[in-house]
């Protein structure tokens, strides 16, 4: 397998983890703010729809004709769904979002250059498997927060479907092992300290 595939493939990976974050719950759920900068599930699906626009579109002169996610006027406009856009319309957008992007990649060579208008310019010259990779961490690191929101909502963990990268414990099991670490973490200065 090549470089680019390996790095779309990686891509494609946490696209699908972010989007099984949402299966199963109500849209208000979904819209339900969980931190106090207001993240929420369906925002991060939004931001990482509006991320792979603009990184597979205008970086690499590949114009479309989805609205960008971000304005000047509210900069943070990707990270929630507005009151006017339904759950089916974001999950739309995500789609088209990311056939763009796959787009792009199927048409490109790896080391295909692009520019980031958005960064400093001894950084803004890329290629297609730089922005490929700095996307896919991107999404990661948001498919975690999605992780970590979705199991303080209704407890589902695991990489996609419930469990499928966690021990096989039942509650009681997995109780026992929150009790012990909680333990720990409230018996312990570091090691050596009282």
């Amino acid at each position: 397998m090549d470089h680019k595939t390996l790095l779309h493939d990686g891509l494609r990976r946490q696209r699908a983890a972010l989007l099984a974050k949402l299966d199963g719950l109500p849209e208000q759920e979904l819209r339900r703010l969980r931190t106090r900068t207001g993240t929420n599930l369906l925002g991060l699906l939004k931001h990482a729809a509006a991320t792979e626009l603009g990184y597979f579109g205008e970086v690499f002169d590949r114009p479309s004709d989805l609205p960008p996610g971000v304005s000047d006027e509210d900069p943070n406009a990707d990270f929630f769904a507005a009151a006017e856009e339904s759950l089916d319309e974001v999950l739309e957008y995500a789609q088209a979002c990311f056939a763009h992007a796959d787009a792009t990649i199927t048409a490109l060579d790896a080391d295909a250059p692009g520019r980031v208008a958005w960064w400093t310019d001894d950084k803004a010259e890329v290629t297609l498997a730089q922005i490929i990779a700095h996307v896919a961490l991107d999404e990661a690191r948001h498919a975690g927060h999605a992780d970590i929101l979705r199991e303080r909502i209704d407890g589902q963990a695991g990489l996609r479907a419930p469990g499928n990268n966690l021990p096989p414990w039942d509650a009681d099991r997995w109780a026992a092992h929150v009790d012990r670490l909680t333990a720990i973490a409230e018996g312990s200065g570091g090691p050596g300290r009282n």
